[in-house]
């Protein structure tokens, strides 16, 4: 039954950030700083560079991204320093947990975050 406006419990909290995805591989956190239209946004990436992402197929009515969105992106295999995936939204109790272990230690570097 529907029950609007009903706060979530501790344990319900904690079950969202135990299942924090990290990035694996190529992947990369980034920083959403313009959308460009077309399901394709400007991201600043944690290392250093900015791509052109897109948000695929599969994920373009199940994603919704804004505008300083911390995100996960999949650079692309050719052109992977210019282009990449969105791939997956960090919410912000999961960004606090980023933050307090230590993954999003390279934000401190760039200024204009």
């Amino acid at each position: 039954m529907y029950k609007p406006n009903t706060p979530q419990t501790a344990e319900e909290i904690q079950e969202e950030i135990r299942r924090v995805k990290l990035p694996r591989g190529e992947q990369t956190l980034g920083i959403l700083e313009q959308r460009l239209g077309g399901s394709r946004c400007s991201v600043r990436c944690l290392d250093g560079k900015t791509r052109v992402c897109r948000i695929p197929g599969r994920l373009k009515r199940r994603l919704w991204v804004r505008e300083g969105n911390v995100v996960l992106v999949e650079p692309w295999e050719y052109g992977g320093d210019e282009k990449g995936d969105i791939i997956f939204k960090y919410k912000p109790n999961q960004v606090n947990w980023l933050k307090s272990k230590g993954h999003m230690d390279q934000l401190d570097e760039f200024e204009e975050f």
